[in-house]
C-alpha cells in the first residue's frame, strides 16, 4: 500500500519543520485540525500513521477529509504502538499491518464514510460543547480581566508602531489566500509586519520580511528566526520562557513579555499599546472551534483583548472569500493594444521596417495620382 521512511512526533506542528517529502508521517493527533492536514500534504507525506483518533466525533473536523481528498491514506492504531516507531527507519504499509523494525502492528484505515458518519456525531454534540465552550470562556474572564483592564508592560522595541497601521499574521485556516488579498494594500500602506510564531514563515512565504516577530517560538522555522526580525518570546507570567532557549541555541537575542492569554493576544495588545493606527488581524483564532483545535476550552482572553481594542481592530480573516472581481470583457481591448504598442515602436526605429512603410507610401501615392 505505501513503502517510506518514518518521520515521528507527537507534535504534528513541530514534526512539520523536519519531516522530508516521501516520507510516512507518524504522529499522535486527535483531531488533525485544517493547518495540520494542509502542512501535511504541502510537506508530500505518503501517508499518516495516527496513534490518536483521527477524529473523534467531539467536534467538527475536516483536516482527516483534507488528507483523503489530497489522496494520502490515514492509517489509525492503538496508542501503546507510538513508541514502536523510530525516525528515519523504513515502514511498510501491508493491507492489514505496518511492518516496522520487526513488528507487525494492526490498524484500521480511515476512510470517507468514516469522516462522513463522525461528522454527523459531531453535528449533535455541537451544542454541549458549545454550551461547556462559553461557560469555560466566562470562568477564565473573571480571572483574566485583570491582564487586560490594566495596560501590557511592552519593552522597548526597535520596530517604530506609533500611528502606523500593523499587520498581525498567524498561520491560520486561509491564511496563504488573505494574504494574497492584502497585496495591494500592503504594498500602499507600508504597514508594520507582525508574524505570531509559524506567521512569520506565512509572511516569508508570500514574499514579505516580518518586522517584528512574537510568540512562544514552537512552531517557527530557524529560517524565520534568522531573518533579521526584531524578536520578542512570549513567556508565562511567572516569567519562564522555553522559547528563549531555541533564540540563544541560534546566536540570537530577543526580549521577553510575561503574560497569560495566547501568543496571537500579546502581539495584538503590544500593536494597541504602541499606539498603532490601526490593527489588521489575518488568519487569527475567532470561534469555538480555532480554539478546540488548538487544545483550549475556551477563548476568555481573546475576548477580551478584542474589547479593549475595539475599533482599532479590522479582522481580516477570510477577506479573500469576500469579492471576486469577475473580468469586464469590455475593458480587453487593452489586450491587443498592449501587444500593438512594441511592434509600433519598432517600426518608427528599425530601418527595415521604415524602408518598407516608405516603399508602401510611395506605391499608394503613384496608385493615387495616376
Amino acid at each position: 500500500m505505501a513503502r517510506g521512511n518514518a518521520g515521528v512526533g507527537r507534535s504534528t506542528k513541530k514534526l512539520l519543520r523536519a519531516i522530508a517529502p516521501r516520507q510516512i508521517a507518524v504522529i499522535h493527533h486527535q483531531d488533525i485540525d485544517e493547518m495540520g492536514a494542509a502542512g501535511l500534504i504541502e510537506a508530500k507525506v505518503k501517508a499518516v500513521v495516527n496513534a490518536a483518533p483521527t477524529m473523534s466525533g467531539k467536534y467538527p473536523v475536516n483536516g482527516p477529509l483534507f488528507l483523503l481528498n489530497a489522496g494520502i491514506p490515514v492509517c489509525e492504531i492503538a496508542e501503546e504502538y507510538f513508541a514502536f516507531f523510530a525516525d528515519g527507519r523504513e515502514v511498510v504499509i501491508e493491507e492489514n499491518f505496518i511492518l516496522h523494525q520487526g513488528f507487525r502492528i494492526p490498524y484500521t484505515l480511515f476512510t470517507r464514510e468514516r469522516w462522513e458518519q463522525l461528522n454527523v456525531l459531531a453535528g449533535r454534540n455541537l451544542g454541549s460543547r458549545l454550551s461547556e465552550f462559553i461557560d469555560n470562556t466566562l470562568h477564565y474572564a473573571r480571572k483574566e480581566k485583570d491582564f487586560v483592564i490594566h495596560p501590557l508592560a511592552v519593552p522597548l522595541l526597535r520596530t517604530a508602531i506609533q500611528g502606523r497601521h500593523v499587520v498581525v499574521v498567524v498561520r491560520g485556516s486561509g491564511y496563504k489566500a488573505d494574504l494574497r488579498a492584502l497585496k495591494d494594500y500592503i504594498e500602499d500602506y507600508r504597514p508594520v509586519l507582525i508574524g505570531v510564531d509559524g506567521g512569520a514563515d506565512a509572511l516569508l512565504e508570500s514574499g514579505y520580511t516580518p518586522d517584528l516577530i512574537v510568540g512562544d517560538m514552537d512552531s517557527i522555522s530557524d529560517a524565520a528566526l534568522l531573518c533579521g526580525s526584531e524578536i520578542l518570546v512570549h513567556a508565562y507570567p511567572d516569567g519562564r520562557a522555553p522559547g528563549i532557549g531555541r533564540i540563544e541555541s541560534l546566536g540570537l537575542q530577543a526580549q521577553c513579555i510575561p503574560a497569560p492569554g495566547t501568543s496571537e493576544d500579546i502581539a495584538l495588545l503590544v500593536a494597541f499599546e504602541k499606539n498603532a493606527e490601526l490593527i489588521v488581524s489575518l488568519g487569527t483564532h475567532t470561534h469555538m472551534i480555532d480554539f478546540l483545535e488548538k487544545g483550549r476550552k475556551g477563548m476568555a482572553s481573546t475576548m477580551l483583548v478584542r474589547m479593549k481594542i475595539g475599533s482599532k481592530l479590522v479582522d481580516a480573516k477570510g477577506v479573500s472569500k469576500l469579492y471576486h472581481r469577475p473580468v469586464k470583457w469590455r475593458s480587453m481591448w487593452i489586450v491587443p493594444l498592449a501587444g500593438f504598442f512594441p511592434l509600433a515602436t519598432l517600426a518608427l526605429i528599425h530601418p527595415g521596417f521604415r524602408h518598407f512603410f516608405s516603399v508602401m507610401w510611395t506605391y499608394v501615392k503613384f496608385r493615387i495620382w495616376s
